[in-house]
């Protein structure tokens, strides 16, 4: 209260308490209300009592000008009321106000557990559901399929489709990332209106998936798979923008007996990575044998490594042979891996595995310099040692510091330049970059021979070849292998071309895949240069050439 409202308070509880003295009887619910009102305006401190008490009882009688036989009584009297109804009146006070504070804490204590709830059955469409599509993410998924895996087998079967849409990349880059994310809700909203009642779940990115509880069999995932690639197959409209987008779908579907989340979960991903490889737009079935095919070379693809640190690979030379006197010109060295499980492997079994997975840079370059370094000891009793010849992979070729590896590698081991051939394939030199051209040009100079192997089996570009720093052609064995009937006449004819072109244009030509004295003496005949194969022997290690080169 302001000052002016104070005074005025007291003043009409002045008012009431004289009143009071003069009336007839003695009123003492005056003083109780007086003293409630004091209370009820704040003016409750144990001071303001006092103080009132003692103003009443100095100044209002005398003020009053009252005089009879029972005036201090009466003031007493009214004094005692007003004293009692303060002490009520705090009394009161603080028990609503205690009151209040617990009711004020019992409704804070109520707000916060429903705030808590409330957090914690977010965390919940949060821990479990995924926050773009509001689909059941990995988490929920997981404890779905467990439950459809657990508990008894019997004959129960389960199915899983798993989505992926393609090359969904192409659509964040070419719309944006927002518009993307857009595409990726109506797709899901789709995909749960298509699959109900199945449960489809994000699993990160653009990947889903699709539960087919209790199964009755492969037709029923596969209907599945169908109807949630025919739900993505028309165009989504966002922001004006017609987003097509195409889906490819792994499928696997078991009993339940034998099998467990991990197992689906893996094999319905190989699956996907089978639809994905086939172009996309479609479904795949797991396939059992292909899967355990693709398990082993990968078990092989991921033992390169630990077999070069264990020496397990090794190498076999197969001699290059002169046609015209049979002297021995060159062997070309053959790796070998002696696998601790599986025994001797040919290159066939895990050369295409180590370029898919870039392996073949190490094991292409521990080839390149066991060959070097086994070369280096080769003499002869008279003339000049066979040269060694060693594929160099794609990888290799364009790989940069290629030179001054071989360079380094040359002036370790010792062996002369023109001892050493390597042979690359023609679709390595069919490139739109000047990088691996130059590098076998910086290798040509150095005196090193360069061949094209399995010539003919590509781009047979002859002209292309006059500007390359090669030395020698080895002509494709598919050639050679039509020389064994008499009357193919038309295999000689095109080996004889090659020849001559290859003649002219200062290059040798070693056939491959030379098996019979005759193909030799047909070969011969129409002037090739050298001959590779079984006739002139079959691969065989480093200590079995240097004893026919002695």
């Amino acid at each position: 209260m302001t000052h002016a409202q104070l005074e005025t308070l007291l003043q009409r509880l002045t008012d009431l308490l004289a009143e009071a003295l003069r009336a007839e009887p003695l009123d003492l619910r005056v003083g109780h209300r007086v003293a409630d009102e004091l209370v009820g305006a704040h003016i409750a401190s144990a001071e303001a009592l006092g103080r009132t008490v003692e103003v009443i009882q100095l100044r209002l009688i005398r003020d009053l000008d009252l005089v009879s036989d029972d005036i201090e009584d009466r003031m007493a009297r009214l004094l005692a009321a007003v004293a009692t109804g303060y002490a009520r009146a705090l009394r009161d006070r603080t028990l609503d106000e205690q009151e209040a504070i617990r009711r004020a804490a019992l409704t804070a204590r109520a707000e916060a557990e429903q705030a808590l709830r409330a957090s914690e059955a977010r965390f919940r469409h949060q821990a479990t559901h995924d926050p773009l599509t509001d689909l059941p993410n990995r988490t929920l998924f997981a404890e779905r399929l467990a439950a459809a895996v657990d508990g008894p087998a019997g004959s129960r079967r389960v199915g899983l489709c798993f989505l992926d849409v393609d090359r969904f990349k192409r659509v964040n880059d070419s719309y944006g990332h927002q518009i993307g994310d857009r595409a990726l809700v109506a797709a899901a909203r789709r995909l749960r209106r298509a699959v109900d009642p199945h449960l489809v779940a994000r699993l990160g990115g653009d990947a889903f998936v699709v539960l087919v509880e209790r199964s009755t069999g492969t037709g029923d995932v596969v209907a599945v798979a169908e109807a949630a690639l025919a739900a993505l197959s028309e165009p989504v409209v966002v922001d004006g923008h017609d987003v097509t987008v195409t889906a490819s779908v792994g499928i696997v579907e078991r009993r339940v007996a034998g099998t467990s989340p991990d197992d689906l979960m893996r094999a319905a991903g190989s699956t996907l990575h089978w639809a994905k490889t086939a172009g996309g737009a479609g479904w795949a079935l797991y396939d059992a044998e292909r899967d355990g095919r693709e398990q082993a070379r990968q078990a092989l693809s991921a033992a390169i490594p630990v077999g070069l640190e264990r020496g397990e690979f090794f190498l076999d030379y197969q001699p290059l042979t002169s046609l015209q006197d049979g002297s021995l010109l060159g062997v070309e060295a053959l790796v070998r891996w002696r696998h601790p499980q599986l025994g001797v492997l040919r290159p066939d079994s895990f050369i295409g595995l180590a370029e898919e997975t870039g392996l073949i840079v190490p094991l292409g370059g521990w080839v390149l310099a066991e060959a070097c370094r086994e070369a280096v000891g080769w003499t002869a009793a008279s003339g000049e040692p066979p040269y060694v010849s060693v594929n160099l992979a794609v990888r290799q070729v364009r790989r940069p510091g290629l030179v001054q590896e071989v360079r380094a590698l040359l002036r370790r081991t010792g062996l002369p330049p023109n001892r050493l051939q390597l042979e690359i394939t023609e679709s390595t030199m069919m490139t739109t970059t000047e990088e691996p051209v130059r590098a076998l040009r910086a290798l040509a100079d150095l005196g090193i021979r360069i061949a094209i192997d399995d010539f003919g089996t590509g781009y047979s570009n002859l002209a292309y070849l006059r500007d390359l720093p090669v030395t020698e052609l080895k002509v494709a064995g598919e050639f050679v292998r039509g020389l064994r009937a008499p009357e193919a006449r038309a295999d000689e004819r095109i080996l004889a071309s090659l020849v001559s072109l290859a003649h002219a244009l200062d290059l040798t030509v070693t056939a491959e895949g030379v098996e019979t004295g005759g193909q030799a003496e047909r070969l011969r005949a129409i002037g090739c240069d050298a001959g590779q194969g079984w006739h002139f022997g079959r691969p065989a290690p480093a200590d079995h050439i240097l004893a026919r080169i002695r």
